[in-house]
């Protein structure tokens, strides 16, 4: 299986952090693969950690990018790929019909129109798998494909490191600094739970809004920002509750990773983490924009071990059984091996 991977992307997401995990899940696994993508310090060095190919391509507005169709047409031309891979919208503009078949991705409700070079067509979620068939795509060359988490062993974060007492409950937030994630919902809520501390680890627009409201708030003594951190796993080994507040979230991969580390879930019911989270059993549901149900939420965990410890084990068995590396590349390759044996759609 020669896989042809080409991904756009902005420097940090979740999209962005999915694409690079199963890039190098398959590459493991022993899939060739060549990448056409943006350049990026942290990905280029894991590329080159992992001997990964990676052509690079600006991927300007399609109107602008006649040299990035020079560089796909010459690592298609080269490389041979059984199938040619294009993760989200703004990548999959650049696909061309042909004899290579033309995987589009979806990690969001995105515009058809950006895939009508893509024959066959994954969603990270059930619900965006239906959002494909019902914007015309065949049922048949349609399918869901979840992300996973293979966090590595780490050692914990050293509280100390951010100015973190030791003792105190600490929430972790994985996250994008924008107002899809409903940070400032999280930050009013802290105001409510006195006795914790908050780590956001991530960037965005919103930084410097951010930290203004958390002094305003009074809570800026609590709250570390931690800009964007590649330490998923030692974060959260370091921390007491994940907290996933997002307002708009197809999927939500932070709820996978607090499943795989063995960490009690507060979220909020975007459309993501309402599919897959069993309120009481792998986590605690809040409806978004609720900052009074967020803050309870939280401070029923942190009062309750009992309850922490039935939501790691029904976070586990959810990740066992669907989130897991294994399945990703088993479901992948498979939908490959589809696509190459269906072929480009005829003439």
């Amino acid at each position: 299986m020669r896989v042809l991977q080409v991904m756009a992307g902005g420097a940090h997401g979740g999209a962005e952090t999915m694409y690079s995990d199963s890039v190098v899940a398959l590459h493991q696994a022993g899939v060739a693969q060549l990448l056409v993508t943006r350049r990026n310090p942290i990905r280029d060095a894991l590329w080159a950690g992992h001997g990964i190919a990676v052509r690079h391509a600006r991927f300007p507005p399609p109107l602008l990018g006649w040299r990035t169709r020079r560089v796909l047409a010459r690592a298609i031309r080269e490389f041979k790929p059984d199938v040619c891979h294009f993760w989200m919208g703004r990548a999959a503009s650049y696909a061309r019909s042909g004899a290579v078949p033309n995987i589009g991705w979806f990690g969001g409700p995105y515009d058809l129109k950006y895939y009508r070079h893509c024959r066959f067509f994954i969603g990270v979620t059930h619900e965006l798998a239906r959002h494909i068939v019902a914007g015309g795509a065949a049922p048949e060359a349609t399918a869901c494909i979840h992300t996973f988490a293979d966090l590595p062993r780490e050692p914990a974060v050293d509280r100390a490191a951010f100015e973190t007492p030791d003792g105190v409950p600490l929430l972790l937030s994985l996250a994008r600094l924008h107002h899809n994630k409903a940070l400032d919902v999280l930050l009013k809520a802290l105001a409510r739970v006195p006795a914790a501390y908050l780590w956001l680890a991530g960037e965005g627009p919103l930084r410097e809004e951010l930290v203004t409201l958390a002094r305003d708030l009074g809570v800026a003594g609590r709250v570390r920002f931690l800009g964007w951190r590649t330490d998923r796993a030692a974060l959260l080994a370091a921390c007491d509750l994940c907290v996933f507040p997002s307002r708009i979230e197809p999927f939500g991969t932070v709820m996978v990773e607090a499943w795989a580390a063995g960490v009690p879930l507060v979220t909020a019911a975007a459309a993501g983490p309402k599919a897959y989270v069993e309120p009481g059993r792998n986590g605690l549901l809040v409806e978004v924009d609720d900052v009074e149900g967020l803050a309870a939420a939280i401070n029923r965990c942190l009062g309750d071990p009992a309850l922490c410890r039935l939501l790691v084990a029904g976070g586990r068995e959810t990740y066992e059984s669907r989130f897991t590396r294994e399945v990703l590349v088993r479901d992948l390759l498979a939908f490959y091996r589809m696509a190459r044996d269906a072929g480009p759609p005829p003439g």
